[in-house]
């Protein structure tokens, strides 16, 4: 697919957290990534607000195993001690395959729409581990990156079968990338295919749910944004000194 990037991600624990479990402070974590996690490593490995990332497919690598651990949540509005028991996904690997649409609805940020290069940082970016720190799910649950070529090597669902994991969570529809002042979130039904997980676009998902209104946020050139000609001659400068 044009634009598109494949890499593996892997860490120690995940938490891809079910919003049901988060009220009473006792988290646990789906058994596979949702879209929005997945897309928030992607945007870690490399974001524009010119871009909008869409998680083609996931490939489960590793089985499907929990692990409990007993923690102390902070306490924001006593000094006393709470203890809680958060359920993570233990050693968790991933093959991820990802391509970038330019946001239509940004059309202040028009003139930042050159395909070729931003393409290429992002496969840059991807051999370098990404440029900012990568999360499975939580904070607490540092990843790792790596280029890869997606249904390369041994997976342990690759004769699985098909395995349906029910309502989940899909992601937030954001205004900057829907153009209304709404944030929203997105439900769907996953199915793994032997080991494999192709997801549905976000507007093609069955339920949507509004939650609260939201502006678009403003980027400009030289204060809080950075052009894609500025960014490519500062990568291959680098690249020519290293």
């Amino acid at each position: 697919m044009r634009n598109q990037i494949e890499f593996e991600v892997h860490a120690k624990y995940g938490l891809f957290t079910d919003p049901i479990t988060k009220i009473g402070g006792e988290k646990f974590t789906y058994q596979i990534p949702t879209y929005q996690a997945l897309k928030g490593i992607v945007e870690s490995i490399y974001w524009k607000p010119t871009l909008i990332w869409y998680i083609d497919e996931v490939r489960v690598m590793n089985p499907i195993q929990t692990e409990v651990k007993g923690v102390r949540p902070t306490k924001y509005r006593s000094s006393a001690n709470d203890l809680a028991y958060y359920t993570y996904l233990r050693n968790p690997k991933y093959q991820v395959r990802a391509h970038f649409e330019f946001n239509m609805h940004r059309e202040d940020l028009a003139y930042d729409r050159n395909e070729h290069k931003h393409h290429n940082i992002a496969k840059r970016s991807v051999k370098r581990g990404g440029r900012r720190d990568i999360y499975l799910g939580s904070r607490e649950c540092q990843g790792y990156v790596e280029a890869c070529e997606f249904d390369s090597g041994e997976g342990y669902y690759d004769d699985y079968g098909e395995i349906s994991f029910g309502p989940m969570f899909h992601g937030f529809n954001y205004p900057d990338e829907t153009g209304e002042n709404t944030l929203e979130a997105r439900i769907w039904t996953p199915v793994m295919k032997n080991g494999i997980i192709r997801f549905e676009k976000p507007e093609d998902c069955p339920f949507v749910r509004p939650i609260r209104e939201k502006e678009t946020k403003i980027f400009i050139a030289g204060e809080n944004f950075k052009p894609v000609e500025d960014e490519y001659k500062e990568m291959f400068s680098k690249e020519v000194t290293e």
